[in-house]
């Protein structure tokens, strides 16, 4: 892995930490005022101390570690995709996908725009194998385009976004992070399903601060989705 400019090794993490604030601030929101302080506190020490366990498992060195049985990517992709779920399918995930306005749902999804930058330049830098970024085999910023364009609309129009366009929206952005998931496991030294070349290999998210694109921001990504398909799917979605 070749070393990352500033605007890498800062974006990542900036970028996580940004999210993560949106992600404690929409619990806010929808938490019930007699309970609002005590939850928003207990999701935002829940996020910083799995932020915290995910960098310092990168820091360590435990995570580069490719050659281990079982293989350690499974400390971080399992909670990745598993605590974003429990979150989403809980009460308090009912909640947050009910009163969100549908804009707000879509809208939150805008960080994957210039995420998907950030990750286009370190892979010209060869910091991140190039079928991960969109001058390979990862569309995603397809997503993050669309939930600008759909949330300023509705902004600027102040009107609810269709439900049909939400659902278009949550289908494709859905399809294209499973997509980039697939493709950056499979990209991972175990399977090398790219080549064994060290530049098409995915071992950048193994440090810190690569490691909170997939502990930080793909999980808010996993739970945006979860919570947008929530309110799109109950009988009380309205359009």
């Amino acid at each position: 892995m070749k070393p990352a400019s500033a605007i890498v090794q800062l974006g990542i993490p900036a970028l996580a930490i940004i999210v993560a604030g949106g992600v404690v601030a929409w619990v806010y929101r929808s938490a019930p005022a007699a309970e609002r302080s005590r939850t928003t506190a207990k999701v935002g020490l829940g996020i910083a101390l799995w932020l915290a366990i995910s960098a310092s498992l990168a820091a360590s060195g435990f995570l580069s570690n490719f050659e281990a049985i079982p293989p350690r990517a499974l400390s971080l992709i399992i909670p990745t995709l598993l605590l974003p779920f429990l979150l989403g399918r809980s009460q308090l995930g009912a909640r947050m996908a009910k009163t969100a306005p549908l804009a707000w749902l879509v809208g939150f999804h805008s960080f994957r725009l210039p995420l998907e930058l950030v990750m286009h330049k370190a892979a010209s830098e060869g910091t991140m194998p190039e079928q991960m970024s969109y001058s390979g085999l990862n569309f995603d910023i397809v997503t993050g385009v669309l939930a600008l364009i759909m949330a300023g609309y509705s902004w600027v129009t102040h009107r609810e976004l269709p439900r049909f366009a939400a659902i278009t929206f949550n289908l494709i952005g859905s399809v294209l992070l499973i997509a980039i998931v697939g493709i950056a496991v499979a990209s991972l030294p175990m399977f090398h399903a790219f080549g064994t070349a060290p530049e098409r290999l995915n071992t950048w998210v193994a440090f810190f601060p690569y490691v909170w694109l997939p502990a930080g921001l793909v999980a808010s990504a996993t739970l945006a989705h979860i919570l947008l398909w929530r309110r799109l799917l109950t009988k009380q979605a309205k359009p």
